[in-house]
């Protein structure tokens, strides 16, 4: 009689576990990043009235006879199921679509959440902005003139340098894509200047210097007047800024140290396409990727192996069409389309992207790596332990953290300006919490009718 008694108040005891958890779903449901909890039962011990016996000659087996002693809570599971994620737009706002976590630092220790809620403090240092915890990651290094970040080493502290200056860099490369018409006419002394405009193909592009300084890069290309039966070569005459005399007179396009002249010829098949170019001193390439090295003046330099300097006029390679000068029976075409120098600038914004590099975006144009959001991810992620504010810490039964950047070890992608939901649903946490309720009344009467049963027996002495 009692034994029921007790059955039925840890029925009520359990369920009220129960509706605790669901209670606590329900309060998160717009929780961001926020994983619900859920609760499993399973029997307790049960006494034995009866032992099994096996079957003999003369009758068959009897089964055991056993009463149950109740119930109890069997897990408090995590479900780490992925939430819907909202568009936000605020750059700093991330989440992740699939598997790992952020990383967070307070001093030594470590958090991991799936709320991405991020902004920058007074340092431009990454923090959640509620608690002031550090997001982790890997900071940018300059390699051989090209940030880059180490994903292998320890993440630290990310920071983005609002208003750092980007220096200047100078023209390395300027790259060529016109076309050259074959109808051209090799011009003669007597040549007028309308013929001349005609017939010789002007290329404007802006350089820069080490100091940030622009320069007018001009370059005209006609039919070589010093080869008029050679049907397929033309003349190039480079001029680093041609109003300014001082410093176009030191121009040189060559291969020779120091190199000599502005001007440099090009050949090219009956295809149309490169064959070789010539510079000034006659030294002759006809193989792979055709360069120029022009070499200028830099006004304001100081005396010696800095005042002047050289970049590349990069024609294309032999035998292409793509990017490359070619000569057809078409109309001229302009195409300078890519030079590698600019001017100082300073860091005005940032973007996230899909593999959780920050890439600085500089007055100037250019596009700078800064870092990298560090990802962890784990062997069994339900055995993390809530930290409170919507963070874990690891166990012994999670296992350790695998750091990483996102897309490696089936860790998933960073999604900026947008931020994972409560993954809580409303319609399964209000079945859970009507199932619950008729449990924990169903058990009540459990209790009430065996009050009953007990009132019933003690009524026998009168």
């Amino acid at each position: 009689m009692m034994r029921s008694l007790y059955s039925g108040v840890s029925g009520l005891e359990n369920h009220q576990t129960r509706m605790d958890v669901i209670g606590n779903n329900i309060a998160n449901v717009n929780t961001t990043g926020f994983k619900e909890g859920r609760v499993t039962f399973q029997d307790m011990i049960s006494q034995t009235t009866q032992g099994p016996s096996r079957p003999n000659d003369a009758v068959g087996g009897v089964n055991p006879q056993q009463v149950g002693l109740g119930m109890t809570v069997a897990a408090i599971d995590t479900v780490m199921t992925q939430g819907s994620l909202q568009t936000t737009g605020i750059n700093t706002d991330l989440a992740l679509e699939g598997n790992g976590f952020f990383i967070l630092k307070d001093g030594d220790k470590t958090f991991y959440t799936r709320a991405g809620a991020f902004g920058t403090d007074a340092n431009g240092t990454l923090v959640n902005p509620a608690n002031g915890l550090r997001v982790q990651g890997w900071m940018a290094h300059e390699v051989d003139g090209h940030p880059l970040v180490h994903p292998a080493e320890d993440p630290t502290d990310l920071t983005i340098p609002i208003g750092n200056k980007d220096p200047a860099h100078a023209t390395e490369n300027v790259y060529l894509a016109c076309n050259l018409d074959k109808r051209t006419p090799v011009l003669g002394p007597t040549a007028s200047d309308t013929d001349k405009a005609k017939d010789i193909w002007e290329i404007d592009k802006t350089i820069y210097d080490s100091f940030g300084n622009t320069h007018r890069l001009v370059i005209n290309l006609q039919r070589d007047p010093n080869a008029p039966n050679v049907p397929n070569q033309w003349l190039a005459t480079v001029q680093i800024d041609p109003q300014d005399k001082q410093f176009n007179n030191q121009l040189a396009a060559g291969y020779a140290n120091p190199p000599q002249g502005n001007t440099f010829v090009v050949n090219f098949s009956n295809l149309g396409a490169l064959t070789s170019v010539r510079d000034a001193q006659g030294n002759v390439r006809n193989t792979g990727d055709l360069k120029i090295p022009i070499t200028f003046a830099v006004n304001g330099a100081n005396p010696g192996a800095n005042s002047t300097q050289t970049f590349n006029l990069n024609l294309g390679s032999v035998g292409s069409y793509t990017n490359a000068v070619t000569q057809f029976a078409d109309g001229f075409s302009t195409k300078s389309y890519k030079q590698d120098g600019y001017g100082m600038g300073y860091l005005e914004n940032f973007q996230i992207d899909s593999s959780g590099e920050i890439n600085g975006i500089y007055s100037n144009g250019t596009n700078r790596l800064i870092g990298q959001i560090a990802l962890a991810s784990f062997t069994n992620p339900g055995g993390l332990e809530r930290a409170g504010s919507t963070m874990f810490t690891r166990t012994n039964n999670s296992g350790d953290p695998n750091v990483g950047a996102s897309g490696t070890a089936g860790k998933g992608k960073v999604v900026a300006g947008a931020l994972e939901m409560s993954n809580v649903d409303l319609a399964d946490a209000f079945t859970d919490m009507i199932v619950t309720e008729r449990g924990f009344q169903a058990n009540s009467r459990t209790i009430t009718t065996s009050d009953q049963m007990l009132q019933e027996l003690l009524n026998l002495k009168r």
